[in-house]
């Protein structure tokens, strides 16, 4: 069986968020268990790619309307990432020092035009073509319809959904820049009067994924305008819960971080790593510290987090500490504190993969207070770094994390994204530490027990596979 993932990310060449570190993950375990996956991706103008040799294997030109662009099809040629690695070269729209910005639609129209004209030179062709969120969603209509990628329109389709909140809107005067189809079928491309890349995949695609069972529920209810259409299409989508790669995220093995551990000596472990942020950074060692990484944004309910950590910091029973960008109205508000809360709070606005790695070791809390959280790998990846998580429960959050106060519960979840929620969950975790510290020890102990490899979600999109074949 022969899988090719198309994505806009992929770690480590390109990173934006989860979608990188799926891309970069399942196709490298559907490989150990015996398929052969690959990944094409944009050639962008990035540290990897600058560091990196590639081999050129194809050029041709693509059409967006009248203007053509010349192309090259590049192989890395080194074998690091545990797959093989096809990226497309159009140099005057992707080769830039970013993933996305204001002319995605050209951008990401060419990039997947590209790639079918490509696969049309295979002497063999896919088993799968795997696509992954709306930048290459246009890929299954394009196989299903347009004239010029017959030859291709029996190989099956897979559309991943990592998040319904972008669909990639763009009107029809760029409707030419789609090779020719039959227009009586021009209504596949349509949603609420604009071209909808998601809806057009999630119409033509031959199954539909989203990346946990219960985001999927969801989006029933709320995706953006979306929800009629995945109702409608419901037996071709499954929720399948993203994995972890335990080879980058295992404090045995991380070296990220201060010291390594295990679950035996994960007490000193994460000791150590706490000491180094807290001198870096200038908080107090005693005290429980939470963290937040990620987005800086409403979804995340990042915009809760100034409020929040006014009123839990004026006790001075706990540290903050907050890494990511994102809003820059919620990064003024976030960086204000800094000056009000010396000691207790701190943040880093940007991406650091090194100082992200060792929060996870460090903390003694995560913070993910979601509005809407698809998978979310941030848990997982603290679990496994014995870091209790405070989530609110909600997409893959409530896949991943039970309460405390459950059977088996590990983590602290509160059911509403709101300040009073998060506030109340942050109070229960820093009692847990303070009044009952061998508690706090055993559940940390445990959860880096707990299995969130992609072992067994490889295996689910390879029996999905079979099933469409």
């Amino acid at each position: 069986m022969n899988i090719v993932h198309i994505s806009a990310e992929c770690y480590p060449i390109a990173k934006v968020g989860g979608l990188a570190d799926v891309v970069g993950s399942l196709p490298k375990y559907q490989n150990a268990l015996g398929v052969e996956a690959c990944v094409i991706m944009p050639f962008y103008d990035l540290t990897f790619t600058k560091k990196h040799k590639f081999s050129k294997l194809y050029s041709n030109t693509v059409k967006l309307g009248s203007t053509s662009f010349d192309f090259r099809v590049l192989k890395l040629e080194s074998s690091e990432l545990g797959f093989t690695l096809f990226l497309i070269d159009v140099k005057e729209l992707l080769f830039k020092d970013y993933v996305y910005s204001f002319d995605d639609t050209d951008r990401f129209l060419a990039f997947q035009k590209a790639v079918l004209d490509w696969l049309l030179t295979f002497k063999e062709k896919p088993s799968i073509i795997h696509c992954h969120d709306h930048h290459t969603a246009l890929i299954p209509f394009m196989l299903q319809e347009c004239y010029r990628y017959r030859p291709l329109n029996n190989i099956p389709t897979v559309l991943t959904i990592h998040n319904a909140q972008y669909q990639g809107w763009f009107d029809y005067d760029k409707l030419s820049y789609i090779p020719d189809f039959n227009v009586d079928n021009v209504g596949l491309l349509d949603w609420d009067g604009v071209i909808n890349p998601l809806a057009t995949g999630i119409k033509c695609a031959w199954r539909v994924t989203t990346v946990s069972p219960t985001y999927m529920e969801e989006l029933k209810q709320k995706a953006n305008g979306l929800e009629s259409l995945l109702t409608a299409e419901k037996k071709k989508c499954l929720g399948i819960l993203n994995g972890i790669d335990v080879e980058v995220w295992n404090p045995e093995k991380d070296a990220y971080l201060v010291k390594k551990y295990t679950v035996r000596n994960n007490i000193s472990g994460k000791k150590a790593n706490k000491k180094y942020l807290c001198e870096k950074f200038k908080l107090h060692k005693n005290k429980p510290l939470f963290i937040f990484i990620g987005r800086l944004v409403g979804e995340k309910g990042a915009d809760l987090l100034p409020e929040v950590f006014t009123k839990v910091l004026a006790d001075k029973n706990c540290t903050v500490l907050v890494l990511g960008s994102g809003n820059k109205d919620i990064e003024k508000e976030l960086y204000k504190l800094q000056s009000g809360y010396s000691g207790h709070y701190n943040a880093y606005t940007g991406y650091n993969e090194k100082l992200s790695h060792i929060m996870y070791a460090g903390a003694d809390f995560l913070l993910m207070p979601s509005r809407v959280e698809p998978c979310g790998l941030n848990q997982m990846y603290s679990l496994k770094y014995g870091t209790i998580p405070v989530v609110r429960s909600i997409g893959g959050l409530k896949d991943t994390v039970i309460d405390i106060t459950k059977k088996n519960g590990f983590g602290i979840c509160h059911k509403e994204a709101t300040v009073a929620a998060i506030i109340k969950a942050v109070k229960k975790a820093i009692t847990l530490y303070d009044d009952n510290q061998q508690e706090y020890r055993k559940i940390s102990k445990k959860i880096m027990q707990i299995d969130h490899s992609w072992n067994t979600s490889a295996e689910a999109y390879i029996t999905l596979y079979k099933s469409i074949i």
